[in-house]
């Protein structure tokens, strides 16, 4: 794995040298090409002045701030240097806050650090020191010119970088439209607490699979079948949105559901230990 970044952990008179990977791969999306309908020949894009429409080459763009309506002032990379902050080639640590005093929503994305060399030691003494203190650190780093709030975790043997959004960046939910109070009868929450318990089960990430794309690559591979040609409209019944009339009953059914795929459950793991011990 390549290091996006080299640089050192800073908190109190302790830096630690590490590098900075990525902790997450790129979402297998399905790419399209964008095509002319008349004869499929593939749609390219280009850059071109707003002005006259010419085409600019990438050696003639530069970076341009609008200071003013059409007034613009450039910045080369000499100019992105000047601005020389710690968090440029440093995860500085500011303080250390309990993880469940953080919002989850100010949460963005992880990143692995692993120790430089003769890092070893002071890194493991942090990650020790986190996980049993229940404690991470919250500090500044700059990733591509951009400097980010981040939280330094521990996760199973490594330091995770979880870069953080500023609390200007997230929305109000005061702009939202939102019931003020409705009373919920007794009967409708006990029913929706049993809901809640009975589809209840551990964190499993492997349980969940991106079903949109497995669809979408069917639908391709039907089109590449059929040579082309438009397919059938696919049969599908739009479900009936809940109301406060048959709330009740829509629990319960939702209930009498979740029991009986609890019993399934059950089922199908008494029959694989029978199967298990046949074979």
């Amino acid at each position: 794995m390549r290091a996006i970044w080299k640089g050192s952990i800073s908190f109190g008179l302790v830096n630690i040298p590490v590098g900075l990977y990525s902790a997450t791969r790129p979402a297998n999306e399905i790419k399209f090409r964008l095509l002319r309908d008349s004869d499929h020949i593939p749609v390219k894009y280009r850059r071109v002045a707003e002005t006259d429409g010419k085409e600019v080459p990438w050696e003639h763009i530069v970076k341009g701030f609008e200071f003013e309506k059409d007034q613009f002032v450039v910045l080369d990379e000499k100019d992105f240097e000047r601005v020389n902050i710690k968090s440029n080639q440093t995860v500085d640590i500011k303080e250390f806050v309990a993880l469940e005093e953080i919002d989850s929503m100010f949460f963005d994305q992880p990143y692995f650090l692993a120790p430089e060399k003769g890092g070893d030691k002071a890194y493991v003494l942090l990650r020790e020191a986190l996980k049993k203190s229940g404690k991470v650190g919250i500090a500044k780093v700059t990733i591509k010119t951009r400097e980010h709030l981040a939280a330094v975790k521990p996760l199973d043997g490594a330091l995770v970088l979880e870069l953080m959004h500023f609390a200007e960046e997230l929305a109000d939910t005061s702009e939202l439209s939102l019931p003020k109070k409705v009373d919920a009868g007794k009967k409708e929450l006990t029913m929706a607490e049993s809901l809640i318990k009975g589809m209840t089960d551990k964190w499993n990430p492997e349980n969940y699979k991106d079903e949109y794309r497995e669809g979408l690559m069917k639908v391709i591979e039907e089109k590449i079948a059929s040579g082309g040609k438009k397919l059938p409209a696919p049969k599908t019944k739009a479900g009936k949105p809940t109301n406060v009339v048959d709330l009740v009953s829509i629990l319960q059914q939702s209930l009498n559901q979740t029991k009986g795929g609890g019993k399934t459950k059950k089922a199908a793991k008494v029959s694989e230990k029978k199967h298990r011990k046949a074979a």
